[in-house]
């Protein structure tokens, strides 16, 4: 962990912040400065009261634009670093504060709900608007935003498009990059930028994603304008199928997709992930599912296309009513969140995941050479309690790979992340780059895949340098997320 980047004391931050906000704006209590120093990468440790990295200065909750304008103004000028987080769903580390007293500046006071525009299909939102509060307003109106990651209940805007989130929806609907239209971010030195609200332009490079992904280690979005759809669920079809193995389960839902169709759902399971989903009817079998939605026309054709692929193939039929209620209960709530505890302390087990994506030629491949290089190689094999994978994104030229892992932990909570969670995530993303893959698909880099940036990006990372150098040149944002910690200020 990094020294303090600023010449001040924590108490000079604390009153200098005071001197620009309300005193009702900034959090100094200790236990919540506890609980803002991590994110969900170190849930076992923080389910122990364990918070061994630097505790920030405060937080600071900012209610506009122009709040977190000054306050970041006032940590450029200061060498302050600065964690921007919303909904606190982060996984990667991404909203660990990793530098001494450290600014986390929260958005979620930023809550309103600008704008639905049914004419011009695109709804504006302030960066703490939670995606559920928005879903439920669009749903009212026949509407929807078509994004549904697990953490829907919970997630806000600003985490949503700093970590380019997905939803299950994906492949109908897209990912979040393909629902933003247009947004506001305030940089380092508190200048405030507008992207206009376009349904596309050739006007030189596509500037939004400047924005989008920046995972806070650039600027911090402010407000954002996405695409909204229709939302008929009256005419929604549900399919699942058992099948003999991976490879079988990959060729049909790459068929499906490269044919054209787009179900809004397209999963596959292999057997050990399987199991923890559909135990009452996986058969040990890799299980295949998908969702057809949209106008009616469009559903039963793609319907039809499902049936025929997988018709190619030896399978056996799930009851469409298990897939419809297995999806009523996938997203993460509190109550999920805190029965993940309870069983974190009671039977020291814990799950993690790490997900990535690849060519449709490799996914095989990589599933099958991460499987056997963790049973052969990763010292505590004997102490996973499931290991397994599934395809839950997939595109024209390739698919992601959603990595599973729970382990029963025979160590210290101290020592759970290192003999544990860090080798598994190595293992996997090391794979994922050999076979030409992206080491992340969907939860960000943060600060534990921060290493490997470099690797990713091969040649073009000078152009994410630029970036950093050009737009938080004094390194205030975020320290150690997306940039490896000894390549920058």
């Amino acid at each position: 962990m990094a020294q303090s980047l600023s010449k001040l004391t924590r108490d000079d931050i604390v009153a200098r912040l005071a001197d620009l906000l309300s005193a009702g704006q900034i959090v100094t209590d200790e236990e919540q400065l506890k609980l803002a120093s991590v994110d969900r990468f170190k849930k076992y440790q923080s389910v122990h009261g364990i918070f061994d990295g630097p505790l920030p200065a405060a937080i600071v909750n900012a209610r506009s634009t122009e709040d977190v304008s000054k306050v970041l103004a006032f940590a450029d000028e200061h060498r302050i670093n600065v964690v921007a987080r919303t909904g606190r769903t982060g996984t990667e580390g991404g909203l660990e504060t990793a530098v001494e007293d450290t600014v986390v500046l929260d958005g979620s006071g930023l809550d309103g709900i600008l704008s639905v525009d049914a004419e011009n299909m695109q709804a504006t939102v302030q960066c703490g608007v939670p995606l559920q509060v928005l879903e439920d307003r669009l749903r009212e109106r026949g509407l929807t935003t078509g994004h549904s990651p697990q953490s829907k209940p919970l997630a806000q805007y600003g985490g949503l498009v700093s970590t380019r989130s997905i939803g299950q929806f994906s492949t109908l609907y897209g990912a979040i990059e393909d629902m933003v239209v247009g947004l506001e971010a305030v940089f380092p030195d508190g200048s405030v930028t507008r992207i206009k609200n376009v349904p596309r332009r050739a006007a030189g490079p596509d500037i939004r994603h400047i924005v989008i992904g920046n995972e806070g280690a650039l600027c911090y979005i402010t407000e954002v304008t996405v695409r909204i759809f229709k939302y008929q669920p009256e005419n929604n079809e549900f399919h699942g199928f058992l099948v003999d193995d991976m490879t079988t389960g990959i060729k049909v839902i790459r068929e499906v997709v490269t044919n054209g169709f787009k179900p809004s759902v397209v999963r596959v399971y292999s057997p050990e992930d399987a199991r923890q989903h559909f135990a009452h009817f996986y058969k040990d079998k890799v299980v295949v599912v998908f969702v057809a939605e949209g106008p009616k026309g469009l559903v039963r054709a793609t319907s039809e296309e499902i049936e025929r692929v997988a018709g190619q193939y030896p399978h056996e039929k799930v009851d469409p009513a298990l897939i419809e209620n297995w999806f009523d209960h996938l997203n993460w709530g509190v109550d999920k969140i805190e029965a993940e505890k309870q069983v974190m302390l009671a039977k020291a087990e814990l799950g993690y995941t790490t997900e990535v994506s690849v060519d449709w030629s490799r996914t095989v491949e990589l599933y099958e050479n991460v499987i056997r290089r963790i049973r052969a190689e990763f010292p505590a094999a004997d102490d996973l309690v499931m290991l397994g994978a599934h395809s839950s994104h997939s595109y024209q030229t390739g698919t992601n790979l959603y990595f599973v892992y729970d382990y029963k932990i025979n160590c210290e909570p101290r020592e759970e992340i290192e003999k544990y969670h860090i080798p598994l995530n190595a293992i996997i993303v090391e794979e994922a780059l050999k076979a030409g893959g992206s080491m992340v698909h969907h939860h960000g880099i943060g600060k534990y895949r921060a290493p490997w940036t470099t690797r990713e990006h091969g040649s073009a990372y000078a152009i994410l340098a630029k970036l950093k150098e050009t737009f938080d040149p004094n390194g205030i944002m975020n320290k150690g997320t997306i940039f490896p910690m000894d390549t920058h200020a």
